[in-house]
């Protein structure tokens, strides 16, 4: 790095702090980065981004408190240049796309930090955007498929969580008729055979999380 320039200084939130430590690791052996703060939640994220104005944020998608891509909104509707990169180990289109409308700049899937991070931060902070080759097919595949709506993602999560047709309309407030007919666009929609194989779609995809929320295990 030159002497006469700054390095780039970085931002880490995500929950895991053996990861945390890991990445900081990383940056700590580089010459042109400095780890100005690290963060455990989204709340804690826009705290720190507010008193340190880091240059590139790295971003989690799943913590307590409030997740990742509502600290990228929170963010950047202070800080619209906000430049941030995802890191999580969810290839699902729908949280990839969440993530990029929300303003993120790249993804990178946390089984590659050791071998791409880097780059990627400095391409970032040269304004470039990345998204992986895998990411980005994922995309392709359902770039003209049609979304599920608010009200089928809500009930995909009641029946993932178990419940019969007659407890999610009583849950929704809907008649049973109503639940039925969710069911089965959300059937054609995702291309699935039943109601346990759209659950299984519809969390690979990333309409709906695990119950157990660390379905990330190293998220």
């Amino acid at each position: 790095m030159n002497g006469a320039e700054k390095p780039i200084r970085v931002l880490i939130v995500d929950d895991h702090p053996l990861l945390r430590e890991g990445i900081a690791d990383l940056i700590g052996a580089e010459p042109d980065m400095q780890l100005v703060a690290e963060a455990a939640t989204g709340r804690e994220a826009l705290a720190h981004f507010k008193l340190k104005r880091p240059d590139v944020t790295l971003m989690d998608l799943q913590m307590p408190d409030m997740g990742g891509i509502e600290a990228i909104i929170a963010i950047r509707g202070e800080f619209p240049n906000a430049r941030i990169i995802v890191l999580t180990t969810y290839t699902g289109d729908v949280q990839v796309l969440r993530a990029l409308k929300a303003g993120a700049r790249a993804y990178l899937l946390k089984g590659h930090v050791n071998t791409e991070l880097l780059e990627i931060i400095r391409a970032v902070h040269r304004g470039q955007k990345r998204i992986p080759p895998e990411i980005a097919a994922e995309l392709a595949d359902h770039a003209t498929e049609d979304d599920l709506s608010n009200r089928e993602i809500d009930v995909l999560r009641l029946i993932a969580t178990g419940n019969s047709n007659r407890e999610i309309a009583a849950q929704l407030s809907i008649t049973e008729e109503t639940v039925k007919n969710h069911v089965t666009h959300i059937l054609a929609k995702l291309g699935a055979n039943d109601r346990t194989h759209a659950v299984t779609i519809g969390i690979k995809r990333g309409f709906i999380e695990l119950g157990n929320r660390k379905a990330e295990s190293a998220s």
